[in-house]
């Protein structure tokens, strides 16, 4: 006999069966993963996968789905060096998520060694929107362990999602040793009105933070 679900996811469950299918796209999503040099190669295979197993977790599959979300994947480093990783996908089934965590697991690193270029990121996850226009909500999730030292300035580039309606959200990973509090400087300069930080303290505390992260943003339409 199947195990019931745990309480609270299914009462979640219920809900969004009484209130029906969800109309479309609630929010296109672009995760970003920071590759820049300060990432050795175990901390970029901890943020992928944090990324998946926040994805598989089963509250956040229940909302991916019912919010028939589009998830893509943006790796980002220094001037120039921006990659779409992972496409658009509509989550439209469990499955779907599945798939798209186990590609976001198995993720070959784009770039190394190079600078933080945090507003050529914003500005390439910018432009990634137009594929999913249906989308009532856009945001763009950057996670980074330093301040910009490359590339165009952020300021203008964060002025410019914000024209377009794009909310920025940010996970700050903070190492103690830092003089500058990079939380401080998500908050101040990269994330938009009405967006938010959260702050995981050193990259093993990320997994926690992008799940955190993530039911934040895909649980909103769920009330």
């Amino acid at each position: 006999m199947a195990r019931p679900p745990p309480p609270s996811r299914a009462i979640a469950v219920a809900c969004a069966f009484l209130a029906g299918p969800s109309q479309g796209c609630e929010i296109a999503l672009v995760l970003t993963i920071d590759t820049s040099g300060s990432i050795d190669r175990g901390e970029y295979r901890i943020q992928t996968e944090g990324l998946a197993d926040a994805l598989a977790d089963p509250e956040v599959a229940d909302a991916l789905v019912l919010g028939q979300v589009a998830l893509a994947v943006v790796q980002w480093s220094g001037t120039g060096q921006q990659s779409l990783s992972l496409p658009w996908r509509r989550m439209l089934s469990h499955d779907a998520v599945a798939d798209f965590s186990a590609d976001a697991r198995g993720l070959d690193r784009a770039f190394a060694g190079s600078d933080t270029a945090v507003g050529e990121a914003i500005a390439f996850s910018t432009d990634q929107f137009a594929a999913v226009a249906d989308c009532r909500r856009r945001v763009v999730d950057i996670s980074g362990d330093g301040p910009i030292n490359a590339g165009r300035p952020l300021g203008p580039e964060r002025n410019r999602a914000l024209e377009a309606g794009i909310a920025i959200n940010a996970v700050a990973i903070e190492d103690a040793g830092q003089s500058i509090p990079i939380t401080e400087f998500y908050r101040r300069a990269v994330i938009t009105p009405g967006g938010f930080v959260l702050t995981a303290r050193g990259l093993t505390d990320y997994p926690r933070a992008i799940r955190e992260k993530l039911l934040r943003e895909v649980s909103k339409p769920l009330g």
